[in-house]
């Protein structure tokens, strides 16, 4: 059973949410916060595998919660997805900055929310290529150069080229094809990457691919799947 906790200061998102989220036999929704404090306060208390959680919000917004939430080692296993109304790039890329596993805008369609709920639980990143792109971009144009990531330098050739595929926002599936490796070897590779570098999931992987230089800002679909060397 997944175990959710819902995040925002509008009681009908929350019912919503419930609603839906409580429909499902393999979800179910344990707690609900109306502000960030609420939020941090509950994650902490009932440790649930995902939150859902509204950016804006009275006293403290949600990225604050976040933050609180993904530094404190007792929520290790706490996976955050940042829900708000707009999806705009310094929202995506302070959300994934914070430590969200994923972002996604509240007009969604219920499926794509359930979806959301169980892919970030299995640990992965919820993030489409073109968010993955923008934010990556932004990463890229940081008054940071690219330069030394820790754990890096640990990293097999093979690992080293797997997060690079995943810095571009592709699937497992979607590198096993590029690679010719089966899906499983493709997880089994992004795992080790992940505890090497000290990435809590897939979105810190993706900004350490471009913090690193293995990823090159401005990349497209026009430049192909091939990860810069």
């Amino acid at each position: 059973m997944i175990r959710v906790l819902l995040a925002d200061d509008q009681g009908l998102v929350r019912a919503g949410f419930r609603a839906l989220l409580d429909a499902e036999p393999d979800v179910t929704v344990v707690g609900e916060a109306g502000d960030g404090g609420d939020a941090v306060r509950l994650a902490l208390d009932l440790l649930p595998d995902v939150v859902l959680m509204d950016i804006r919000m009275p006293g403290e917004d949600g990225l604050a919660a976040t933050r609180r939430i993904v530094a404190d080692p007792r929520a290790a296993g706490v996976r955050i997805v940042v829900v708000t109304t707009f999806e705009l790039d310094e929202y995506v890329a302070e959300a994934i900055a914070a430590g969200a596993s994923g972002f996604l805008v509240k007009d969604t369609e219920p499926a794509e929310l359930i979806r959301a709920v169980r892919v970030v639980h299995a640990g992965d990143a919820l993030l489409s290529p073109s968010v993955t792109r923008r934010l990556l971009a932004r990463v890229a144009h940081a008054t940071r150069p690219a330069g030394p990531v820790a754990g890096l330098a640990d990293l097999t050739a093979r690992e080293r080229e797997v997060v690079a595929w995943v810095g571009r926002g592709l699937s497992n599936e979607e590198i096993a094809r590029g690679l010719f490796l089966s899906p499983l070897t493709v997880k089994t590779h992004v795992s080790r990457a992940m505890a090497k570098l000290g990435a809590r999931d897939r979105a810190q992987v993706v900004v350490a691919a471009y913090e690193s230089g293995l990823v090159r800002a401005g990349w497209s679909e026009e430049d192909g799947v091939h990860p810069s060397q």
